[in-house]
């Protein structure tokens, strides 16, 4: 565990230059009782104290059971935290009821992300994001809704890495063994939805993308056909939802073309 001891120390640091630099001395984060925001929750507690606030945002789509673990979370590590309910603005904005599933999770996850923009502005705070570096990747989550933030500490940490660590940081047991979920509609699943669970596609994440393998170098590695597609079609399909939007370049100099000045240059 003394690797994760020095990741834990190198992202509250990461937190606390990236913060502080700004000029703002206070965070706001979701969370949802899932494992990445109980992770993002408990370093954003070492690294500001009584100045992060922890949100959570059930809706009438979300289980019970993740609002008792995020509470459970907040009350072993004494955050601070709101309870908003979304139910109101999905109720007064989705008329049919035949609304499909992604919809109402896609509305949902950007409902909450104008939450916690907003609150970010009462409390004039910066809001954390809890996007893995596997979501990331596959490009699973939404745009301007859970993949939104100013800062993100666990962006480049693999699904199966967050699991090790929130061991490490002592996460409520509930938390780290339930299933993974977005908890976006009853009995939603990330594995089921990807089709494979996040050891194995965490696997051929790390071979093809860290250790820069082909497809044919990963076969005989023995990795299944199905998910050599799979990670390389949700890699290339989902580039957009990593980058800033693009920008035509007309002028000399174009944001995110050109003009590439450092974000934290000082005058």
């Amino acid at each position: 565990m003394q690797k994760y001891r020095l990741i834990e120390l190198y992202l509250i640091n990461f937190l606390r230059d990236e913060v502080y630099k700004t000029g703002l001395k206070n965070v706001v984060l979701g969370i949802s009782g899932g494992i990445d925001s109980a992770v993002v929750a408990v370093l954003a507690k070492k690294a500001f104290k009584e100045n992060m606030l922890g949100i959570m945002m059930p809706s009438a789509y979300s289980s019970q059971n993740s609002l008792d673990d995020a509470l459970a979370l907040c009350s072993k590590f004494d955050i601070n935290y709101e309870t908003i309910s979304i139910a109101p603005i999905l109720e007064s904005y989705f008329k049919d009821k035949n609304i499909s599933k992604l919809r109402i999770g896609n509305f949902s996850a950007r409902a909450r992300m104008s939450v916690l923009y907003d609150i970010s502005a009462r409390e004039n705070a910066l809001v954390l994001g809890t996007s893995n570096k596997s979501e990331l990747l596959l490009g699973y989550g939404t745009l301007f809704g859970d993949l939104a933030s100013a800062l993100n500490p666990i962006g480049d940490l693999y699904k199966s890495q967050i699991f090790e660590f929130a061991r490490y940081l002592e996460i409520p047991k509930q938390i780290i063994d339930k299933p993974p979920s977005a908890d976006l509609w009853e009995g939603q699943s990330d594995e089921q939805d990807l089709g494979f669970s996040y050891a194995d596609i965490d696997k051929a994440l790390e071979a093809f993308v860290d250790n820069r393998m082909n497809e044919q170098e990963m076969l005989e590695e023995g990795f299944s056909l199905k998910i050599i597609k799979l990670i390389k079609n949700r890699i290339y399909k989902n580039q957009f939802k990593r980058k800033p939007p693009l920008i035509a370049k007309i002028g000399h100099r174009t944001i995110n073309h050109d003009f590439l000045y450092a974000r934290d240059i000082k005058l």
